[in-house]
């Protein structure tokens, strides 16, 4: 009995010796998995504060549209309703041979020094037949040559190329300019820089702007609408926005056109302009909410269920648009597009939204808008495309639908520099920061660069 007690004592403290092992070796290796974490952890906390410190905070100051207490086929664009498509036309080779004759011709003159004749010769040639690649490629060297226009060149050859990839011409010319004109692009981009900077100079309180700002939205609202065939005269514009009474004569719709871009802009203005977040699909619906609300409240905020077909742009069918949609505000969003200067990035915008078309009506309007948001995020004043330039904004467009957008976007740069001149002129005691701004007509004035094409 003596011995069965000692075997049973010996094996309760061989058991206990275990466990107080097993104990050990498990506190141990929590301890080394404490100590690890806490090591992973202070690293992860060294290298985020140290992108924290060399992180560039680049910030600039928004810019308010509104002062406070105001609250009172090819260049032939066809208005947003639904029609049956356009018939397809076949191919004329009757002109294509008379266009290949007048650039022989055109050639003819530019050999003998005759550059007006050969001017008008392949102007004649690019009318008749505007994507034939030897005619573009040879009307841009003439531009090149004669008249020293590489950006128009350059627009040709790549034109050339959209419709012939392997025309060895228009290649070899494309790889000279591209460069060439990136350079030109750029230093466009800078000027407009510096005039945003001498408008942010001003105070905010200073009279000159604030009376600017108010004469500009009014102009903002009054060239948006004509744009798309509101008749409504600057002076009537202003009249419904500071006093709310009809004006006699003109239809409901032109009247809710007006009020209903103006409860747009006010909308940006109040919610999404300071606003750090990313732009969401609620914001585009709600901007278009306002835009079409006051005309069609049933569609406004909603995405079209038909088809519709733009002039020579058939955009895509409705089942395609939820799906377009989401790509659209993922490159929105995206590092890439937020790298790219403000300008370009808002005129891509515009492009890209209005090219899928998501709504039955106002998708020109409610790009826009978009392209301003994005301009006065970034300090710049909204854009003023005037209705003068109604034929260079849509010729833009159906340029970019072909394959170049640059053309565009320089377009909106060149929209963009005349509001600034409009701002700065205004304020004229601070426009020796940037150089002469010009005639009190520098909104529509006939320099605007004229595309040749």
């Amino acid at each position: 009995m003596l011995f069965i007690g000692k075997t049973q004592e010996a094996e309760n403290m061989k058991c206990a010796c275990k466990w107080k092992i097993k104990s050990t070796m498990l506190v141990d290796r929590c301890k080394t998995v404490l100590i690890l974490s806490s090591v992973v952890c202070t690293l992860a906390i060294v290298i985020s504060l140290q992108k924290v410190l060399n992180y560039e905070v680049r910030y600039t100051k928004p810019f308010a549209p509104i002062p406070d207490g105001l609250y009172g086929n090819y260049l032939e664009p066809i208005p947003e309703q639904n029609h049956d498509p356009p018939p397809l036309k076949p191919l004329d080779k009757t002109r294509d041979a008379e266009a290949v004759v007048s650039l022989n011709a055109a050639l003819e003159m530019k050999k003998v020094g005759k550059a007006d004749k050969a001017l008008k010769l392949f102007q004649h040639a690019f009318a008749l037949s505007p994507k034939h690649a030897d005619i573009l490629n040879h009307y841009g060297e003439f531009l090149e040559d004669t008249k020293k226009d590489v950006v128009k060149a350059d627009q040709l050859y790549t034109l050339a190329l959209t419709n012939y990839p392997d025309h060895t011409g228009a290649l070899m010319n494309r790889q000279r300019t591209a460069s060439i004109v990136e350079n030109l692009d750029r230093d466009v981009l800078r000027k407009i820089e510096d005039k945003r900077d001498a408008l942010s100079s001003i105070p905010e309180n200073n009279s000159a702007l604030r009376r600017a700002k108010k004469e500009a939205y009014f102009q903002h609202i009054y060239h948006t609408v004509a744009i798309e065939g509101n008749t409504m005269t600057l002076q009537q514009t202003r009249s419904i926005l500071e006093t709310r009474i009809a004006v006699s004569g003109k239809s409901i719709d032109e009247h809710n056109e007006i009020l209903g871009l103006d409860a747009a802009m006010k909308y940006i203005n109040q919610t999404l302009l300071y606003r750090l977040r990313d732009i969401t699909m609620g914001d585009i619906l709600e901007i278009h909410k306002r835009v079409l609300g006051h005309v069609d409240p049933v569609e406004g905020g909603q995405f079209r269920r038909t088809q519709v077909y733009v002039g020579g742009h058939i955009p895509p069918g409705p089942s395609e648009i939820q799906r377009l949609m989401t790509q659209f505000l993922e490159w929105l969003n995206s590092e890439d597009a937020l790298d790219l200067h403000p300008v370009r990035y808002a005129a891509l915008a515009h492009y890209k939204l209005v090219h899928i078309h998501p709504f039955i009506d106002g998708n020109g309007r409610t790009s826009r808008l978009l392209m301003n948001l994005l301009l006065m995020q970034a300090g710049y004043p909204p854009v003023i495309i005037a209705k003068q330039h109604r034929h260079l904004y849509y010729q833009h467009l159906q340029t970019a639908n072909e394959g170049d957008v640059r053309p565009f976007v320089r377009f909106i740069a060149q929209c963009t520099e005349r509001t600034l001149n409009l701002y700065l002129w205004a304020t004229s005691e601070y426009s020796h920061m940037v150089p002469a701004i010009g005639e009190p007509h520098i909104l529509t004035g006939e320099d605007i660069e004229e595309n040749l094409l």
